[in-house]
């Protein structure tokens, strides 16, 4: 029954036109991040490049797809979010507006069932966005721009990794990348059993990334150490993968983190909704 009700979560999905806004926007952000490195990747690069030239030649392809990846990561990991918000927000929430939960709540599944199975949904929803994100920002750019040699500014200098030691990099990455995501739409979830409307829970699941990204940057020492616990001090966590030696063990630690918070959040929204009065 659970299966079957996740289904009919992902039928609910697809029906919206909200669904493939957040689809099409990556698509057009992603595509738009391509074609301007195509027209001007070339004054960037030199841009980067031109506080090192007094001391290495840079031979080779230098903007390659790797490096469009990259950037294009490094760019939208901040927004997609809001585009999985889009349709998570509301899985709850939406019924009860609607009155349907009450229909759905007749069904031979509990309410942790329903819980679940909009989790599920919610879940293979990130999934497809994390992977069409992955296709495109590395596919598409290495179909167009070639493969190359990934040049990384970091605050130690400048790190260039052969291309032979990039796929599974890239790989690791976008699993970081699904984890954070998969974060912001499970706390999106647990806010909808909160609320009663569509739009609330969308607006409150972009106010706390914002509020904790706000948080994270602040050099105040008293943060220090709620930083951690952050979630959206681990969303970044993906760009220490293209680091050398390979960080190993910060990312587990930021992968347990968000893992962590995953499942809070979860039994956070099914705690809740056992306890919500849907004939209100």
């Amino acid at each position: 029954m659970l299966w079957k009700n996740t289904q009919n979560e992902l039928i609910k999905i697809t029906s919206k036109i909200r669904s493939y806004i957040g689809i099409g926007a990556l698509t057009v952000l992603i595509l738009l991040v391509i074609f301007a490195m195509q027209a001007d990747g070339k004054t960037y690069i030199g841009f980067v490049t031109s506080t090192f030239e007094q001391t290495l030649t840079f031979n080779g392809n230098i903007l390659n797809g790797n490096l469009i990846a990259f950037i294009i990561m490094q760019m939208l990991i901040v927004h997609v979010p809001l585009l999985i918000v889009l349709v998570t927000g509301d899985l709850l929430s939406g019924e009860l507006a609607s009155g349907t939960i009450r229909m759905l709540a007749t069904k031979p599944i509990s309410r942790t069932g329903i819980v679940l199975s909009k989790w599920f949904a919610a879940t293979i929803y990130t999934l497809i966005m994390t992977l069409w994100m992955g296709f495109l920002s590395l596919f598409v750019a290495h179909w167009i721009f070639g493969t190359g040699d990934l040049m990384v500014l970091n605050p130690d200098g400048l790190l260039i990794l052969p291309s032979d030691d990039l796929l599974w990099r890239f790989g690791i990455s976008m699993v970081l990348a699904f984890l954070a995501l998969w974060t912001v739409a499970t706390l999106s979830l647990a806010f909808s059993a909160f609320a009663k409307n569509s739009v609330g829970p969308i607006v409150i699941t972009m106010a706390v990334i914002i509020l904790f990204t706000i948080i994270g940057t602040l050099d105040v020492t008293v943060f220090d150490d709620l930083k951690f616990y952050l979630f959206t001090t681990h969303m970044a966590t993906w760009r220490i993968v293209f680091e050398d030696p390979f960080p190993t063990e910060d990312i587990l630690i930021s992968a347990l983190v968000l893992l962590g918070h995953v499942v809070g959040l979860l039994l956070l929204a099914i705690y809740r909704f056992n306890r919500k009065d849907i004939n209100a």
